[in-house]
């Protein structure tokens, strides 16, 4: 275990993955102000905690398990203050789905996952979007791997459903 976090190894951990931290958030939240907010605060939560942060295990799933815990912890606030009648204007921006998903079929597909159970999102953006094995997803998501893999099939059968009327080709989502 470590006791701290030097400022040269906060600035290598920030640099090298704030961009993905971002686009997870983003991708579960569907908003800009949110992800902002969700990433600052996966990174003070990384700082703050590096001290239990196991040095002889990849850092990629821990810090990827505490960036899912906080986007986590953020949309059921959301949901808590928009059924109080108290959610809090969000800033004017465009479409993020667009600036992010540059062509239809992208749009199509992130639309389609979108409709999907937060469980199910989870695993097909950390396993499609973020390239990782589902051994590292069970691990990040603190399941066993089974039922990542059922999670992960569950998640595929809905999204053929769902653009099964669109044309859509979902060549490259084989799973493992």
């Amino acid at each position: 275990m470590n006791i701290g976090i030097s400022k040269e190894t906060a600035e290598m951990i920030f640099n090298n993955h704030t961009a993905y931290v971002f686009r997870v958030a983003l991708f579960l939240t569907k908003s800009k102000v949110m992800a902002d907010d969700i990433t600052q605060e996966t990174f003070l939560h990384i700082f703050s905690k590096y001290h239990t942060y196991d040095t002889r295990r990849p850092i990629e799933p821990w810090i990827y398990k505490i960036t899912l815990n906080t986007t986590r912890n953020a949309l059921r606030k959301q949901r808590w203050l928009s059924f109080m009648d108290q959610l809090p204007e969000h800033a004017a921006c465009d479409d993020t789905e667009n600036i992010i998903l540059r062509n239809e079929e992208e749009v199509t597909l992130w639309a389609a996952v979108d409709l999907l159970t937060h469980k199910s999102k989870e695993v097909i953006v950390l396993h499609y979007y973020s390239d990782m094995k589902l051994s590292d997803v069970a691990d990040t998501l603190g399941i066993p791997l089974g039922t990542c893999k059922s999670r992960l099939n569950t998640a595929l059968r809905n999204l053929y459903k769902q653009l099964a009327h669109t044309n859509f080709i979902l060549g490259g989502l084989e799973h493992e």
